[in-house]
Order: structure tokens, then sequence, then C-alpha cells
């Protein structure tokens, strides 16, 4: 064997040395090269490696609401003064209680009854910024080099807002209600 010459590839050395089975059999004591049974092996699995999925819910939990009607809710609690619905009529307390535990205002949850009284309630974070007097109910501010593009309700605008503006950002609002809106920003 030449100098620069290894008896097995050093990742399979690895693996082996660190109790890992590239080939999706039990490990033994002899090295185990890769064949194309690799490709079948546990590791291979999804979920196992991949593009990680962004997390939807920063709480999920369930909550006792029997007086709740409908079934499904949909809630956006800006401030403890303000909660915009849609959805289910009656009171969001029981809802809002078990999601506060766990995440503070600003939240955009949902709800499905499950049982009788019963309903399982995720929420997540957001971002709420105030803007008096901007018409719109959706806007998208974009700085790239020094320039920026206001673009409201799918329509080019001259101007900016500078509560939005975010170098080399995309930043996109929806209104939830009367000067609130839901923020969400992206990076160049």
């Amino acid at each position: 064997m030449g100098i620069f010459r290894r008896g097995e590839p050093l990742h399979v050395k690895l693996a082996r040395e660190g109790g890992l089975d590239l080939a999706g059999s039990p490990p033994s004591g002899n090295p185990v090269a890769p064949g194309p049974e690799a490709a079948r092996s546990p590791w291979d699995a999804a979920g196992i490696h991949g593009v990680h999925r962004v997390r939807q819910w920063d709480v999920v939990t369930t909550a006792q609401a029997p007086e709740l009607e409908g079934e499904r809710v949909e809630l956006v609690a800006v401030s403890p003064e303000q909660v915009v619905r849609s959805g289910a009529s009656g009171d969001l307390s029981p809802l809002t209680n078990a999601v506060e535990r766990d995440v503070p205002r600003p939240y955009r949850a949902e709800a499905v009854r499950r049982q009788r009284d019963l309903w399982a309630v995720a929420a997540r974070r957001i971002e709420v910024v105030r803007l008096p007097g901007v018409e719109g109910q959706e806007l998208e501010l974009s700085s790239h080099a020094g320039e920026r593009t206001l673009v409201v309700d799918g329509e080019p605008v001259l101007g900016t807002i500078p509560a939005l503006e975010r170098d080399e950002h995309v930043v996109r609002v929806h209104r939830i209600a009367g000067d609130a809106f839901e923020v969400d920003v992206d990076p160049l």
C-alpha cells in the first residue's frame, strides 16, 4: 500500500468509530464501505437530513372554552385592549389565557374545536407597527443599495414610510385593524 492510501475511506472509519452505520445494517467491528444499499439506509429518511422547516407555531395547547360557539376561530391579539377575530363567537378569554402563559402579545392564533368544550389552539408571535394615516391594506417597502420602492395594494407609489425602512430588506405589512399592521421582514 502506498504512503497516501488508506485501508478505508476516512468518513467510513470515523462513522464506524463513532458507532454509526452508513449501510443501514447493525454495526460490526469490520469496516463497511457504503454501497448502493447506503442510498436506502435510514439516514436518508425524511427528517434525518435536508432543509429545515421553519417552525410555524410558538405554542400549541388546549383550553376549555364552554361559551365559545362555532368550530374554528382565528384571532390576532394586538394589545391588552385589542383582539381582532374571525370565526367563532363568544368569550375568547380561555383561549387567550392558555396562549399567554407562553406567548406575550402581540400574537396570531388559530383555534379548532376538538370536543364539546375542548379547543386546540396554536399561536405565534408577530411584530405589530402602528401607521396612523397610512392608506391601503397591504404595503411592501424594499430597500437595496440606497434605493427604496414602496408598493401599496399592488401598485407602486412614490415616497416611503420611515417606520418601515430597513436597509437591504423587504418589509411587508398587512393591516390587522385600524392603524395596526402585522410586519414581515425578509433580508435581501
